[in-house]
């Protein structure tokens, strides 16, 4: 598909993943953005559709993971535990140490972990990224990046329950 031939198409689409963003977050700033990021991609891409292809289908699917994106990324982040980090909660003073040693616990573990390691774990579990996300992010094939995030979860992980039963 060339770019004269998106750009046609490209008011029809936009208005469909609108109502995708819409539906997904029930939020019309939300659902812009969503459409906004959703529209770039597919700009980027157009020249690598089959013109022949169900392009309306094609950008409802970039929509719904842009949304998914979107999500992870606007969401309290958690630790590997599941203790929010950036909540604003009222919390007891017990809850408040309690998530202070959790914190503390897991940075520690983390800085266990070699360089690559931890920047990759940080990406997927703290930021929500996807694995391709990671892998486009820092050049790293995906098989790779998910070895990497796997062989780091199970070392801060260990840790972790090294450090409980202390």
């Amino acid at each position: 598909m060339t770019r004269l031939e998106f750009e046609h198409i490209a008011t029809q689409l936009r208005q469909r993943v609108l109502k995708v963003g819409l539906d997904f977050f029930g939020s019309r700033e939300d659902a812009e953005d969503a459409a906004q990021e959703t529209m770039v991609q597919l700009w980027h891409y157009c020249e690598h559709i089959d013109a022949g292809r169900n392009v309306e289908a094609l950008a409802v699917r970039v929509a719904k993971n842009c949304c998914v994106s979107m999500y992870r990324r606007q969401r309290p982040q958690t630790d590997v535990q599941g203790v929010k980090l950036n909540a604003e909660l009222e919390a007891s003073p017990q809850e408040e140490l309690e998530a202070k040693d959790a914190q503390r616990m897991l940075s520690e573990a983390l800085d266990r972990l070699r360089p690559r390691e931890r920047q990759l774990f940080e990406m997927r579990q703290m930021e929500g990224l996807s694995m391709e996300e990671v892998a486009k992010q820092t050049g790293i094939p995906k098989p790779s990046v998910t070895a990497m995030v796997s062989a780091a979860r199970k070392k801060v992980f260990t840790e972790l329950k090294r450090r409980m039963k202390q």
